[in-house]
């Protein structure tokens, strides 16, 4: 009963401080922590002590994987040398800084007992650094690059802690380090990659729904298990296996498995990402109480875990700075990949918030090494420090930075074009398959449907005091008060008894799922493509501007050729690199997009007066009305 009481009691309070957080704009795994703190010193709540089996085996092999399956498996190569020197490189760096500092301020703890500590504060947690980084807008290379670390890195941490501890009773040499090292890593590797296999193989084979989200539900333990028993690293077959499933899954059969598993994981993730920064606060009594017999004293104690705290946030920048740089004074690397402005890095040495790995990690340390509590506490005090001065400063640095995340302005219009290049591709397998005899009514019904589709995500890039008014917002408003009509009589129907109740659930469920189907963003207000912002517009498929009945310039304005190889002659001149280049539809001037440092487009709108720009990129056939701030 006590523990169903405290599981019940835990999920509450992680989804009412959830919801209270994001209602105020407050970070949620800081305001967790708080409670957490909070709650260890009311004294109807009793003592908590991770059990590092539940953390490493129970809790992180899902969240990792929850991670990994949604991680882009192009973009982890494409910064893989990145990745590789954060996640392997900055951890043994790490590892070896901290422990001879922890040597060096406490000599009576064993050195092979600071390089534990050192391999249990190294690595950023997986869940802290995305979560704020995500909640503060980072661009997406600074989120790619953190997600990547913190998917590598705690293989590389446990392994030198399972090293570490070994060498507390022993001797251990680099060589059998760097073996060690190797060994997990390749074993972790191939166990991932045989796991993925076999789990995709049930996947081609089952489309049962349920079994589909039970196996994906069980797939990082799966990996994980299998790996821990040789020896190998559990966490990086996991990682393989995440990153293998998420790139092969949307290529197979079944959408509804796949919106199934995607909905059970979100929960999944959601519940456990949230409940260890409760349980990293609900720790803070109990480890600071157990120091306080300690013979060396609390002001050394504390002052001892100051400076390692110091020290954890001063040695990632030391490491960062010169693993991005350094690699790129070599010309063939420069050239395919130049070197970031600074800020970037900055933003990557300073979003190193460690979590609740590094407290799990720390209470595998042996009971009898000396001055273990001290350990356990410095590891607290790191976890505490880094969630507080990073997490709280992290989004100031950001604005200070001007540093600015996606844009959802350019999202939308991405996906716009790429919904464009979809319905395409729908249309040409529509006339390629159709046979002479098949209902006209039928052919038109589904081509006009998939335009339709293609059209609503053209207009959510106009005006958002336009939003309401378009023809497919005005669709789903309609569309779902006639499925609460329908639905309200459907159940009238059921309180009657005339129909059996595997009818009514049936007919109930494709009400829902057509609910389901539509876009049904009551809180989205659209978006805004003002001259301030980037533009975006084009014509939908039936020829006819989008805006262009409420458009003079739209309709006034011809077709401009776009030159096959167009550049910014503005951001030639002062040095700048474009994102994206659009074309004035008057005189053919071509200015970069909003994103870009010069805004040369809209400078040119408001030099010049002339009002119809257009995408000069290959694809994108859409214009835009600065005056009217009207798709076109």
């Amino acid at each position: 009963m006590d523990v169903s009481l405290g599981l019940l009691t835990l999920v509450v309070v992680v989804c009412a401080a959830s919801a209270l957080a994001r209602r105020l704009n407050l970070s949620v795994p800081l305001l967790l922590v708080v409670v957490g703190v909070v709650g260890s010193y009311l004294p109807f709540i009793p003592a908590v002590q991770l059990d590092p089996e539940l953390v490493l085996v129970g809790i992180l092999p899902p969240l990792l994987y929850a991670a990994a399956i949604r991680t882009s498996l192009v973009e982890f190569r494409t910064n893989l040398r990145s990745i590789g020197l954060l996640s392997v490189g900055y951890v043994i760096f790490g590892t070896v800084a901290i422990g001879l500092i922890v040597w060096w301020l406490i000599p009576e703890i064993p050195l092979a007992a600071a390089f534990a500590l050192g391999a249990v504060v190294a690595p950023p947690d997986a869940v802290a650094a995305t979560t704020i980084a995500r909640r503060v807008g980072l661009p997406r290379r600074v989120v790619s690059l953190l997600e990547g670390e913190s998917l590598v890195n705690d293989a590389t941490a446990l392994v030198l802690l399972r090293t570490a501890i070994v060498a507390i009773g022993g001797s251990v040499t680099v060589w059998q380090v760097a073996s060690d090292l190797a060994f997990a890593a390749a074993g972790g590797v191939v166990v991932g990659l045989i796991a993925a296999w076999l789990l995709l193989q049930i996947r081609k084979r089952v489309r049962n729904v349920a079994i589909n989200t039970s196996m994906s539900l069980a797939a990082p333990f799966v990996a994980y298990i299998p790996a821990e028993v040789i020896h190998a690293s559990g966490v990086l077959a996991v990682v393989v296996a995440g990153l293998v499933i998420g790139t092969q899954t949307p290529a197979m059969p079944g959408g509804a498995s796949r919106l199934s598993q995607r909905s059970n994981w979100a929960t999944v993730q959601f519940l456990l990402e949230n409940s260890v920064f409760l349980l990293i606060g609900l720790q803070v009594r109990s480890i600071i109480e157990a120091t306080s017999g300690d013979s060396l004293g609390a002001g050394r104690i504390w002052g001892a875990c100051a400076v390692i705290l110091v020290a954890v946030l001063l040695l990632r920048p030391i490491w960062v700075f010169p693993a991005i740089y350094l690699p790129r004074l070599i010309p063939k690397i420069r050239k395919a990949d130049p070197a970031p402005p600074w800020q970037l890095p900055t933003i990557v040495s300073w979003a190193g918030m460690r979590g609740v790995v590094t407290l799990a990690a720390v209470f595998a340390l042996p009971e009898d090494v000396a001055h273990r509590p001290v350990l356990v506490l410095a590891a607290l005090v790191v976890v505490a420090g880094t969630l507080v001065v990073q997490g709280l400063s992290l989004p100031w640095l950001v604005r200070i930075l001007g540093v600015h995340g996606p844009d959802n302005k350019a999202d939308a219009l991405s996906q716009a074009a790429l919904m464009d290049q979809a319905t395409a591709a729908g249309i040409e397998n529509l006339h390629q398959h159709s046979r002479p005899d098949d209902p006209p009514e039928v052919l038109d019904m589904l081509e006009r449907r998939t335009q339709e589709r293609n059209r609503a995500a053209w207009e959510r890039l106009g005006r958002s005091e336009l939003a309401d008014r378009t023809p497919s917002k005005r669709y789903v408003q309609l569309r779902l008060a006639m499925l609460d009509a329908e639905r309200a009589r459907v159940l009238k129907l059921r309180h009657s008894g005339a129909y059996a109740h595997e009818v009514i659930s049936d007919v109930l469920e494709m009400l829902d799922v057509e609910e389901s189907m539509l876009d049904t963003s009551p809180d989205d207000p659209g978006i805004d493509f003002s001259p301030e912002s980037r533009s975006a517009t084009r014509p939908d498929t039936a020829g006819v501007p989008l805006g262009a009945g409420g458009c003079e310039h739209l309709r006034a304005v011809g077709e401009h050729p776009v030159p096959p190889d167009p550049e910014c002659s503005d951001c030639v001149r002062e040095g700048t690199t474009p994102v994206h280049l659009r074309m004035c539809l008057v005189c053919g001037n071509v200015g970069c997009c909003d994103s870009s440092v010069g805004q040369h487009a809209t400078r040119h709108f408001h030099e010049s007066g002339h009002p119809i720009m257009c995408s000069a990129e290959p694809r994108e056939l859409w214009r835009w009305c600065y005056v009217d701030e009207l798709l076109g």
